[in-house]
């Protein structure tokens, strides 16, 4: 990982957007923060879009998406999109999904079995709190509000697989589910479902900001990859790494990256 200073910006064609991570990338203590709120108002006023993409729930994510200044939030790691909209009474928001519902209705019966199988059988391990908001993935919190070991999550995660899911680890919570859906298949899917464009034809002119193994696919593919300065925590676990790393954590350090971007932006303006 490089300092960010050592970003060069403006020997790549024009940026058109930036992906990034939520929890502890743009929140820091579970909110996020005013520098890191401007900063997103100051990228779109720049005419970048911006699109989290998060292992959070549809749920949880449904008043961010009405009220941050973003093209939209990708929830449950790729498998929900929601935009928001101008209806007859004011803001509301456009849901779409990469499963039907049939689909959906079916491996949610079989993740509620593979998460009550690892709340017995994993010591110390129980469903995030926001599981009620949930729709394709199940989640099992490690650091929120739970401090759970190495051992006890790695076998979590030993259960999800044994059982077919694919499962993830964010900064917080161990994530489930059955498809074959990721953060990098949500930004491909959101680029061609709003712009209709193909994002694997232009990665070099997107933004990734992430802090943990849950965005270990963005840093690979994103040319221009960044985490946040507390990614240290995870360093050790990733096979691949972001190019380049912030000053600053969590929501000050993805102010850094908009400020980055917004000076370069303006010296070759």
């Amino acid at each position: 990982m490089h300092p960010l200073t050592h970003w060069h910006i403006a020997a790549t064609p024009p940026l058109l957007g930036v992906f990034t991570d939520i929890d502890d990338t743009l929140t820091t203590d579970g909110a996020i923060t005013p520098d890191a709120l401007e900063a997103l108002r100051a990228l779109r006023a720049a005419g970048l879009h911006v699109i989290p993409i998060t292992g959070r729930p549809v749920g949880w994510s449904e008043p961010f998406a009405l009220s941050w200044p973003v093209d939209a939030i990708v929830a449950e790691n790729g498998a929900v999109a929601l935009r928001r909209g101008e209806g007859l009474h004011g803001p509301e928001l456009a849901k779409a999904y990469q499963q039907d519902a049939p689909t959906r209705k079916a491996n949610y019966a079989r993740m509620q079995e593979v998460l009550a199988q690892i709340e017995r059988e994993v010591p110390g391990a129980g469903r995030a709190t926001d599981s009620p908001g949930r729709e394709t993935d199940i989640a099992i919190d490690h650091s929120e509000f739970t401090d759970l070991s190495q051992g006890a999550i790695d076998a979590a995660v030993q259960r999800m697989r044994a059982a077919g899911m694919n499962a993830t680890v964010s900064s917080i919570h161990i994530n489930g589910w059955f498809g074959a859906h990721n953060k990098l298949e949500g930004a491909r899917w959101i680029v061609r479902e709003l712009f209709g464009r193909d994002l694997d034809a232009e990665m070099d002119r997107w933004v990734y900001v992430g802090d943990s193994t849950n965005d270990q696919l963005m840093f690979q593919h994103f040319p221009h990859s960044v985490g946040v300065a507390n990614i240290a925590r995870f360093v050790p676990q990733l096979a691949h790494l972001p190019r380049y790393v912030t000053e600053g954590e969590r929501g000050a350090g993805f102010a850094e990256v908009a400020q980055r971007i917004l000076t370069r932006m303006a010296a070759t303006a």
